[in-house]
């Protein structure tokens, strides 16, 4: 056999085999930039290459370097601020985390509610059977430090964020109590405290009052249980259900406690979404007849969710609306979270009333428009606001105006400046509620001012007063048809 024909030949027969093998990795290639562009179409908008170089070029030569995550949850939020929808959001990490916490029934930490008050964090009230309770720590107390960090210099929320944390992790309180010299340390463990969004009382005429202050996951829940409650309480003639500065939440609580007041198989609202592509219905699956007549509060505030709640309501089971013209959003987020916490809120549709309206910029518009009092528009004083002598100016305006409706005439000849007369007014205030009577406003006196004037509004409220007019005028009226 000649070797060298055999080489030859070898040679010859391999060439077609390595010309499919390329061909083959050229295919591969193709196919997987095909697939890379189909997965990621971002890849084929011409901008990307300047996305992609600009991070390369701030990874390899920004002076004080950067990280992969930040540069990359940065364009994400980048993209969405791009938007220019205020109800879209790429929030990262922790703040996700927050987003969708908000809509739990319950979050980790020691269960004292807390303000701020002159630089000071004040425990303004413990919750029953919390850890805080069980530790022993009081209303009125001072929070010094936690884990022995100092407070100084710290925002209220920056003190959330410390106190609360994982289930079961410990943390310690220094607390400043009055009458002690020294201060207490108390060590507490982080535990599951509940979110209450729904809250109720019954009044006089039988009339239930139940309050949803947001719709979160549990509401519906929390709805059925403060009925039934009151249902035990006596027998019920009519609902008054206060959906005032509710700024809506989970479509899905709405819709489940719209099934208990909307007649069965009658429309709750349209989802529309881009390009009236896919509307879905959504009618009452009610499953016991709801006879009490209803009257629905709300207020310029009242948005979302809760205008849902109104507009099926009022156009579909028959209730009146009383209070002010809603907020006026009529579009529908959701919200997906990825693996790190972070979360995409992105604006994907609207809805509409059961009569086909869309009320985006324009609210749901109350049956009886009643206003409260003027002092309910009244915003408290920032913390850490200092009004005293000789000030002037808006704030000093408010401050009068709040001592004028409690009965401390303060006025100066020149509305807006802090003279001797308001000086005045101000520490017999500070004086008939046992505070330091100095005479210069501080977090305790506007702590107590928002206060008292909250009570004020509770005996005047002309809204809750109409709707109870209402109610007791179709509970006679009905009485009256059975006789």
């Amino acid at each position: 056999m000649d070797n060298s024909h055999y080489t030859i030949s070898q040679k010859k027969s391999k060439l077609p085999y390595a010309i499919g093998v390329v061909l083959l990795l050229v295919a591969g290639y193709l196919l997987g930039l095909l697939a890379m562009h189909y997965r990621y179409p971002i890849m084929k908008e011409p901008e990307f290459k300047q996305l992609n170089a600009s991070y390369n070029r701030i990874m390899n030569d920004y002076l004080d370097g950067a990280t992969a995550d930040t540069l990359i949850n940065g364009a994400a939020q980048g993209m969405v601020a791009s938007l220019e929808d205020p109800y879209s959001q790429y929030l990262i990490g922790e703040k996700g985390e927050a987003y969708t916490q908000s809509y739990k029934d319950q979050f980790f930490g020691i269960g004292a509610e807390l303000r701020q008050e002159d630089e000071r964090f004040v425990i303004q009230s413990v919750i029953k059977d919390t850890p805080a309770e069980k530790g022993g720590v009081l209303a009125n107390d001072v929070i010094i430090a936690v884990d022995g960090k100092e407070l100084k210099g710290k925002s209220l929320q920056d003190l959330l964020e410390l106190v609360r944390g994982a289930e079961g992790t410990s943390l310690t309180l220094t607390l400043q109590r009055a009458g002690r010299t020294e201060p207490i340390v108390v060590k507490l463990k982080r535990a599951a405290i509940p979110v209450h969004t729904v809250t109720s009382e019954l009044l006089s005429g039988g009339i239930a009052h139940i309050t949803i202050s947001r719709f979160a996951e549990k509401t519906g829940e929390e709805f059925k249980t403060e009925l039934a409650k009151l249902k035990e309480e006596g027998e019920l003639k009519g609902l008054l259900l206060d959906l005032r500065s509710n700024p809506g939440g989970l479509l899905s609580s709405t819709i489940e406690i719209a099934s208990m007041l909307v007649p069965k198989d009658k429309k709750i609202l349209d989802v529309v979404y881009k390009n009236e592509r896919k509307t879905v219905t959504f009618k009452s699956d009610q499953k016991e007849d709801w006879k009490l007549p209803i009257v629905v509060l709300v207020n310029e505030h009242s948005a979302s969710a809760s205008e849902v709640m109104t507009a099926a309501l009022k156009e579909s089971a028959g209730a009146t609306v009383v209070g002010k013209k809603t907020f006026g959003k009529g579009i529908v987020q959701s919200f997906s979270q990825f693996s790190d916490g972070s979360v995409l809120s992105l604006t994907e549709a609207q809805w509409k009333t059961p009569n086909g309206t869309w009320i985006h910029h324009v609210g749901v518009s109350p049956d009886y428009d009643v206003d409260l009092p003027s002092y309910a528009n009244l915003l408290p004083l920032a913390v850490g606001s200092e009004i005293k002598l000789g000030s002037y100016g808006d704030d000093v305006k408010t401050l009068q105006t709040m001592l004028s409706v409690l009965g401390y005439s303060s006025y100066s000849t020149q509305e807006g400046v802090f003279d001797k007369q308001t000086e005045s007014a101000l520490k017999q205030f500070q004086s008939d509620q046992k505070l330091n009577a100095t005479g210069l406003f501080d977090d305790k006196t506007g702590y107590r001012l928002v206060e008292m004037l909250r009570e004020k509004l509770a005996k005047e409220d002309t809204q809750l007063k109409k709707g109870i007019e209402l109610l007791s005028q179709q509970a006679s009226a009905e009485a009256a048809t059975e006789e």
